[in-house]
């Protein structure tokens, strides 16, 4: 009875060893270090993880002969949102919701073997609620094929809620909500201008955050050259990605707080006095030379709106002509979008009409040819 009990046992470990091994032998994991996948923005990277802070941060990967395609990612709390955008395909883009703890999301399931590009896209807010990209997970027998080619124009946007995709998605005539499944950085005006000039993106935008005053104690000269926006000791290489443009949308925040001197952030910026215009205009030129320094060559438009600080009377468009002209740059110019004239923040249509607007002007520019 003891060796048919022995005999059953070992019988039983046998088979659970193959089924474990055929557990782990369906899948190939393809690590976030892996030389084959393609990064846009400013991400950082650990032994184990890649971590994207920014909004339009993306991974993207060029796969072959494998039925599904799957993604393992981690977010400390709250919620992130993302798209999987499959062969280029957006015309019916459905969001991915992350969650808290370390789960495998399926990205993208074909009925073939052929080749296929997947691109992941965070669409959420710029915040301190990173995402932990461990890499992608494919059949046993699939394969990771070349990165694309490197993308020839390059941009990057400097910007605040408007940039970022705040709202986006709010229902029309809807109050307006920063709430992570409204945001979508893809409907933005600045990734749909790089996408029209098949641009590399880079997005450099936090919602609430100005120049002089955010809604939260830092300002965007203080976080412009990190990599996590939130680590002070985390510092982004700035020859790793030299734009041909940058475009700055900054000071819709810094429009409402100065006007507010109970405002905690007015009290620990400006103590119990209103900055006058002419610090307004020296602290916008001193930034723009902030980025001048970074990038000697590009050129920088400084843009505005499209929210009240572009409203007819508002004095905000002439502070920063004011400061363009001190700075004596013909590489800089200014553009300011049209004033919506609704509540809250541009949403889909919005964003549209200020991509035509910059796409339109560009061109004019005749930056690229």
């Amino acid at each position: 009875m003891k060796i048919v009990t022995r005999f059953i046992l070992l019988n039983c470990l046998f088979l659970h060893f193959v089924s474990a091994q055929a557990q782990t032998s369906i899948e190939k994991f393809i690590s976030s270090n892996d030389k084959h996948l393609d990064y846009t923005g400013r991400v950082g990277f650990s032994n184990s993880n890649a971590e994207f802070y920014w909004s339009g941060t993306s991974v993207s990967i060029n796969v072959k002969g494998t039925k599904d395609v799957k993604v393992l990612l981690d977010v400390k709390r709250d919620f992130n949102y993302y798209y999987a955008i499959v062969d280029g395909n957006t015309s019916d883009l459905k969001k991915i919701k992350v969650g808290v703890g370390k789960k495998m999301y399926t990205l993208a399931t074909f009925s073939d073997l052929k080749k296929h590009h997947i691109e992941l896209v965070k669409i959420t807010n710029t915040d301190d609620n990173t995402t932990y990209f461990y890499g992608f997970e494919i059949d046993k027998n699939g394969s990771i094929l070349k990165s694309n080619k490197e993308k020839k124009r390059k941009l990057e946007f400097f910007g605040d809620s408007i940039t970022c995709g705040h709202g986006v998605d709010v229902p029309v005539d809807s109050t307006d909500s920063g709430a992570p499944k409204y945001f979508n950085n893809y409907k933005s005006y600045d990734a749909i201008t790089a996408r029209y000039f098949n641009a590399q993106y880079h997005c450099t935008a936090k919602s609430g955050i100005g120049i002089t005053v955010s809604w939260f104690p830092q300002i965007m000269p203080e976080i412009y050259d990190r990599v996590n926006p939130n680590d002070s000791n985390s510092k982004w290489n700035f020859s790793s990605y030299i734009p041909d443009i940058v475009v700055v949308n900054l000071y819709q925040n810094d429009s409402w707080i100065v006007n507010q001197p109970n405002n905690e952030e007015f009290k620990a910026r400006f103590g119990t006095v209103k900055p006058t215009d002419d610090f307004m205009i020296k602290a916008y030129a001193d930034f723009i030379s902030k980025i001048r320094t970074k990038y000697p060559k590009a050129q920088i438009i400084c843009c505005l709106g499209n929210m009240d600080i572009v409203k007819e009377g508002s004095k905000w468009p002439g502070i920063v002509d004011a400061a363009v002209t001190t700075l004596n740059d013909n590489k800089i110019t200014t553009h300011y979008f049209s004033y919506k004239n609704t509540n809250g923040h541009p949403k889909v249509k919005e964003q549209q009409a200020m991509a035509d607007d910059l796409i339109e002007f560009i061109k004019k520019q005749k930056y690229w040819k």
